[in-house]
């Protein structure tokens, strides 16, 4: 099934995001995530794609492991930064064979040699977008940044460039990870005055250690809030602690978020299956009533 198909049939969709083992790994090892997630009936589950294309040779395979193994339906991360449109091509043939319908478009990020960048034929993620549009078997997301993209000069001009690549075929969005559902509501009313009326999801990451904090804070540019920062300084030293005050923040969150009306909840699993099954076990009266409306 098509993505934008489901938005329309429920509301709030429930989805999961997993990444692909290390080319140096074994993609068996995505067996036991992909158990310790599927009996929590996501809507889907997306793939992701590593830096550079990595590891795009295991998203297509691990998509098509989900499709027509589990029967999940999944949503594979395609990036352009660094391929040029035969590669893309080749991509697209190997997702229509395997039946995966659902692609998320993005630019990628810079390689870590010097941003070192060989015939860039795509300069944006909307470059991209109009490329998988000319097939027309294909459901196309986009990620989108409450708080602004890191790189980008102001939030007029990412708001600019996520127009444009709405207007290029984008059936949905996915947001960046945020800690402040108030400054998502603002951008969603940003959204609408511009007439993006696409069906969105927020992306919510449960932070579960200081470490991690730091990494994707320095990553993404996601802001903490100032209730984070004293739950961080208060359970810094006890990691159990601070795992448990992480998934009870994204629970909040989430509960909030269904609360006003939110079009879908994507969960960034980090691949800890045991994580996301204590948030889903927080809200389960939640998924409940809502199906039952």
């Amino acid at each position: 099934m098509q993505i934008k198909n489901l938005y329309n049939n429920k509301k709030p969709v429930i989805s999961l995001e997993i990444f692909p083992p290390k080319q140096t790994t074994s993609i068996n090892t995505i067996y036991d995530t992909i158990e310790g997630l599927k009996d929590l009936k996501p809507d889907f589950i997306s793939v992701t794609y590593g830096a550079g294309g990595s590891s795009r040779n295991y998203t297509v395979e691990i998509a098509n492991i989900l499709k027509n193994k589990y029967n999940v339906e999944t949503l594979a991360h395609l990036t352009c930064l660094n391929s040029t449109s035969i590669e893309i091509e080749s991509i697209l043939k190997q997702l229509k064979e395997h039946n995966v319908e659902n692609i998320l478009a993005l630019r990628g990020d810079f390689p870590s040699d010097n941003q070192n960048i060989i015939n860039p034929q795509f300069k944006y993620a909307s470059d991209l977008v109009k490329q998988i549009k000319s097939h027309d078997n294909f459901c196309i997301g986009g990620a989108c940044y409450p708080e602004g993209h890191i790189e980008c000069s102001s939030k007029i001009h990412d708001l600019k460039y996520l127009k444009a690549k709405v207007d290029n075929g984008l059936d949905f969005l996915i947001t960046q990870i945020f800690f402040d559902n108030e400054m998502l509501y603002d951008f969603l009313e940003r959204l609408d005055i511009l007439g993006i009326k696409i069906p969105i999801s927020a992306g919510i990451m449960p932070v579960i250690n200081k470490k991690q904090i730091e990494r994707i804070t320095q990553m993404c540019g996601s802001k903490l809030t100032q209730k984070f920062k004293r739950i961080i300084g208060k359970y810094e030293h006890n990691p159990e602690a601070l795992k448990e005050a992480g998934i009870i923040y994204a629970t909040e969150q989430i509960i909030d978020l269904v609360s006003s009306g939110i079009d879908g909840i994507h969960l960034y699993t980090m691949n800890k299956p045991e994580v996301a099954q204590r948030i889903f076990s927080n809200i389960s009266n939640i998924r409940n009533t809502l199906e039952n409306d």
